[in-house]
């Protein structure tokens, strides 16, 4: 019985952050170890480009970034092909198709897309390549015929145009060549963990990340700034849960749910302070990351090996990626020449 497919992957922008770990990295390891799943991980640098086609210094510089964070967490390239967009020759020819099945205005109705154009500040100036990047997105995932897809749980949007043009493909050509993905989300409540500033989103543009690659005493350094109750002036004053970042991270960081409470119960009370707390935040931290921060530092030492094993990531990719492809031309009715 050959078993489900599941593609994610990542815009190598700069190193990965630990928003990226709880959201998706976590969940990818986790299916990858199941033994359920052939999984597909991919370093999405064709995306990178549409909003840094004049910067491809950064991209070729957050490639092998990306890859190490990749390592470090678990990902393990016996188990999961981890390949480079760009190699992909098929990904640029079925995103061409798919073009013609979507219209402009549906892409502007995308919320992921309006957000980051919001954020990014493109206004009218917007590329092409960025405003149509959902299409991309879309052969990526139908050219491995993936039926599962590790995500955030605000890429939903991205999902759903991503079924709608593989039926508008299959109603098309009258076939059901590409098959319709699904979403696997993190835990409710662990889908998107908050900017040590207290910004609803973990961003590289915001400065605002703890990264998987920062050492003990940046880590530290970052949680000792971060937001929690503004109100909560003296040790002895009640203080507040609710939108304390410092607690967001304890209930998705500390497995031990009583303690976390019982902290929560005193706080509120009055008599434990931001710094106490901050300091068994970091503990718990750094039970957890230091051995993935490890593991990074020890494949970092070897990159020429880790460019080898994307290299032999994408070679494999492509092989599959091809045998959709001529799935793809002969519904299609283009394989001319058989």
């Amino acid at each position: 019985m050959s078993k489900e497919i599941y593609l994610t992957g990542d815009r190598p922008t700069g190193k990965l952050h630990i928003g990226h770990y709880i959201g998706s990295l976590k969940n990818r390891v986790h299916m990858q170890n199941s033994g359920q799943f052939d999984p597909f991980v991919m370093i999405a640098d064709t995306q990178a480009f549409t909003d840094n086609a004049r910067n491809p210094e950064k991209i070729h510089q957050a490639l092998t970034e990306v890859a190490l964070d990749y390592l470090a967490v678990g990902i393990d390239p016996e188990k999961t092909t981890i390949f480079v967009q760009s190699q992909i020759k098929g990904l640029f020819e079925l995103t061409e198709y798919f073009m013609n099945l979507v219209s402009v205005a549906r892409l502007q109705r995308n919320p992921t897309v309006k957000a980051e154009i919001s954020q990014k500040g493109f206004g009218e100036g917007i590329p092409a390549g960025f405003l149509t990047y959902p299409v991309s997105q879309a052969a990526d995932i139908a050219i491995f015929r993936a039926t599962k897809v590790p995500v955030g749980d605000d890429q939903e949007p991205m999902l759903e145009q991503t079924r709608e043009l593989v039926r508008s493909f299959n109603h098309a050509y009258h076939s059901d060549v590409l098959v319709e993905p699904v979403g696997v989300f993190p835990p409710k409540g662990q889908g998107r963990l908050p900017g040590i500033d207290g910004n609803a989103k973990m961003s590289k543009s915001l400065g605002n990340g703890i990264y998987i690659s920062d050492d003990t005493d940046i880590m530290a350094k970052k949680v000792k700034a971060m937001y929690t109750d503004p109100l909560h002036i003296n040790i002895s004053d009640p203080g507040h849960v609710e939108g304390n970042i410092v607690f967001t991270y304890l209930d998705i960081f500390d497995t031990d749910k009583q303690r976390v409470q019982d902290l929560k119960d005193q706080y509120t009370a009055g008599g434990l302070g931001d710094m106490k707390l901050k300091k068994h935040l970091i503990e718990v931290m750094e039970a957890e990351m230091a051995p993935i921060r490890a593991r990074r530092q020890n494949y970092a030492q070897d990159i020429p090996a880790v460019l080898r094993m994307l290299q032999e990531g994408s070679n494999h990719a492509n092989v599959i990626a091809e045998e959709t492809m001529k799935d793809v031309r002969h519904a299609m009715g283009i394989d001319y020449f058989g």
